[in-house]
């Protein structure tokens, strides 16, 4: 029996108010996250909204979907903060038990998908915050006399401390706040674009696939996360591939709509479905897939947890059907090659390869 396969929508409100939201895919709805050991969220930000600084318990990637974040990143025995202005279509890394916190200073929405890998996270298939300050925040855990030690305050000043921040987990700030300016050199060395059209493959007409891997990303080789970003024009297709080192994809469509399938060891569809905005999938160890577009186009984010995986091809130039001789294909097609010569193979290949426009 294979694994059941499910198009969801964020189905698990979190938190709502003024500010924004936090929204989540829940184990209940999508069971194959807990199974994977993956988390799948989204961070809603209206304009000054503000995620009060919080650490987490899991390696993640955060996909900006629209508009602009500022980010300031904290590592665990680090002095510095880094803070990053990132907008639509960049990608950040971020490390387990890093703190982080998140303002839009813009006049529109920020939203932001988060993918992740939950293997030691308290409960997989979820993501925990923990949260500096604020109702739900550590320190409100702690005695006053534990806070005045902590900070050299008396009692009076630290139960003041611990309660002036009545927020939780996402506020609303006032006009006029000024954040830091993004620090120096920090684009290429802790996040990177991701939905640039010169892609690392591009097919004129039909779309362009984004990788971010350790490769050009070096923090991602750090968490043991790859990224993935494809968009097809009205149409076109993604070949069937697969993921060769045996990690599994965790898919999001953000933008648009289309079909996708997913088949699996026993040669039967495990997925046939229509998908658009909003929709997360997710495709098993060694499963191959394959995507249409709509006559719209589609945009699909992807994140494997894998700092250097290796896409096997079931069709185009790097495919296996390139590789393997005419002989060996007239066997293994034993019916529409039985009464085809080698020249004649070796035509189709070429047609397999590089289909006329």
């Amino acid at each position: 029996m294979e694994a059941k396969i499910t198009v969801e929508k964020v189905d698990q409100t979190v938190f709502e108010g003024d500010s924004g939201g936090y929204y989540a895919w829940s184990n209940s709805k999508t069971p194959l996250l807990s199974d994977s050991k993956l988390g799948a969220g989204k961070l809603l930000l209206h304009p000054h909204g503000f995620a009060l600084p919080h650490y987490i318990d899991s390696q993640k990637i955060g996909f900006v979907l629209q508009g602009a974040i500022t980010v300031g990143l904290v590592t665990p025995n680090s002095p510095e903060e880094k803070v990053l202005l990132i907008k639509k279509g960049d990608v950040v890394p971020l490390s387990i038990g890093a703190v982080s916190w998140w303002f839009n200073g813009g006049d529109t929405d920020a939203t932001i998908l988060f993918f992740g890998d939950t293997s030691k996270a308290l409960i997989p298939g979820q993501f925990t915050y923990f949260f500096v300050s604020g109702v739900l925040g550590l320190l409100a855990g702690f005695q006053p006399d534990f806070v005045a030690k902590t900070f050299g305050l008396d009692h009076k000043e630290s139960e003041n401390l611990v309660n002036s921040q009545q927020g939780a987990l996402l506020v609303k700030l006032d006009d006029g706040i000024k954040f830091p300016e993004p620090s120096n050199h920090t684009k290429d060395k802790l996040y990177a674009t991701i939905d640039d059209p010169s892609g690392e493959v591009v097919v004129k007409g039909r779309g362009f696939i984004n990788y971010l891997t350790e490769k050009n990303l070096r923090v991602l080789g750090e968490i043991g996360l790859s990224a993935r970003f494809v968009k097809l024009e009205g149409s076109a297709m993604l070949a069937p591939s697969y993921v060769a080192d045996g990690s599994v994809q965790i898919c999001y469509v953000g933008k648009g709509s289309g079909r996708v399938k997913v088949v699996g060891s026993e040669g039967k569809p495990v997925l046939d479905s229509k998908v658009e905005e909003g929709d997360l999938f997710i495709i098993p160890l060694f499963f191959s897939s394959a995507t249409i577009a709509d006559d719209c186009g589609m945009e699909v984010f992807s994140m494997v947890p894998s700092s250097k995986p290796i896409v096997g091809q079931l069709a185009g130039y790097t495919s296996a059907w390139n590789a393997l001789s005419p002989v060996v294909l007239q066997c293994d097609f034993k019916y529409y090659f039985r009464i085809r010569t080698s020249f004649q193979v070796e035509e189709f290949r070429k047609y397999h390869n590089h289909p006329p426009k």
